[in-house]
């Protein structure tokens, strides 16, 4: 995960946690935690990224709405990261 920035990183983290969660889904759930407004011209080209670093998967629900699903490497990279983290901060 460390060619990813914090904010990808909790895109993955987002999508992890949620069952094929649509880009606006994403959307909403990141604006709660940084209690700010994203726009679709940081949200979607990061979404991007972890899609070509394939670590999530990006489908269509309809023509106009894409659905993102975690992708077994993605899941390795979080589990990954959190050993990683234990090391520094076991709460």
């Amino acid at each position: 995960m460390d060619d990813l920035t914090g904010f990808q990183r909790d895109l993955l983290y987002v999508i992890a946690g949620a069952d094929q969660p649509s880009g606006q889904d994403v959307k909403e759930e990141v604006e709660q935690y940084y209690s700010s407004e994203i726009n679709h011209g940081r949200l979607y080209p990061n979404l991007d990224t972890i899609v070509n670093k394939e670590l999530v998967e990006k489908g269509q629900l309809d023509r106009r709405t894409n659905y993102y699903a975690i992708t077994d490497q993605g899941e390795e990279r979080i589990r990954e990261r959190r050993e990683w983290e234990r090391q520094y901060v076991d709460i």
